[in-house]
């Protein structure tokens, strides 16, 4: 009876290699497509739209921002010389973020593949994981975490000039509609001085009137206005993106941890779509 277990099993494996070989093309595909962790996949492509929007508007609303600052509202070059460093700092702060995101959201989505990979074949007892894995991708869920966190400050902190702006802009706005009866319009005025971003000593520091109105039609208004718009709404996809990829590579990791003690079960596990 022995004897004839290698010769079963052998014969076994022929058979299943005849039935890899005679799958068509169509299988193959879907096999290769069970493989693929769309969770990462889609984190990673609204991640990569979303850093590229809030580095690209955020870069150019800021060099708007000072010129229309340095035109209208701080004529002298020392009152605005330490936003002018703290913009240009913010605009290399952009530089590293965008560089930071690029390759961390590659290395997420490779290791997507590989932990995605690992399930099924954990599952099908044909792969062990190892504690190094494991703990890898325990790694990436507490650092994806902490990003989070640190993209929802981003995501509040880029709202700030949106907030700024639109209350410039209602403010033009109800100057200019014939609904309003305004006698004086030159004691309507905007002072960015109360708003922290130059100091009260700066000259003029505010705008009124038809002064105020003339700022809100130029180019620079503008363009930064909607620029920091899409720059918080790309500053919200990159946060989504990591919420996404948090939720991939917690469900992976507690399958892996759940399956290292030696449960199997018949339920094919895949990340969640």
């Amino acid at each position: 009876m022995d004897g004839t277990k290698p010769v079963m099993e052998s014969t076994t494996e022929e058979n299943q290699e005849e039935r890899e070989e005679s799958k068509g093309c169509f299988e193959c595909c879907i096999k290769c497509l069970g493989g693929v962790p769309y969770a990462s996949l889609v984190a990673t492509i609204l991640c990569f739209s979303g850093v590229a929007l809030f580095c690209g508007c955020g870069h150019v609303a800021l060099t708007g921002t000072l010129t229309m600052l340095e035109n209208h509202f701080s004529q002298i070059t020392t009152d605005h010389a330490t936003l002018t460093i703290v913009i240009q700092t913010m605009q290399y702060v952009i530089y590293g973020i965008a560089s930071f995101f690029f390759v961390y959201g590659i290395i997420l989505l490779a290791e997507g593949f590989y932990t995605t990979s690992a399930v099924k074949k954990e599952l099908q007892s044909q792969f062990k994981t190892t504690v190094c894995g494991r703990c890898i991708t325990a790694t990436f869920v507490f650092l994806t975490y902490i990003l989070g966190l640190a993209f929802l400050g981003i995501f509040g902190f880029s709202a700030i000039p949106v907030f700024l702006f639109y209350n410039m802009w209602t403010t033009c706005a109800a100057m200019k509609s014939p609904m309003a009866n305004i006698t004086d319009p030159d004691s309507i005025c905007v002072d960015v001085r109360q708003y922290g971003i130059i100091p009260w000593n700066a000259t003029p520091g505010k705008a009124c009137g038809s002064t105020l109105g003339d700022i809100c039609s130029t180019s620079e208004f503008y363009l930064s206005f909607h620029l920091y718009i899409v720059a918080c709404a790309g500053a919200g996809a990159t946060l989504i993106a990591l919420l996404i990829y948090m939720m991939a590579t917690t469900y992976n990791y507690a399958v892996l941890k759940f399956m290292s003690h030696g449960n199997r079960r018949s339920t094919k596990f895949s990340e969640p779509y």
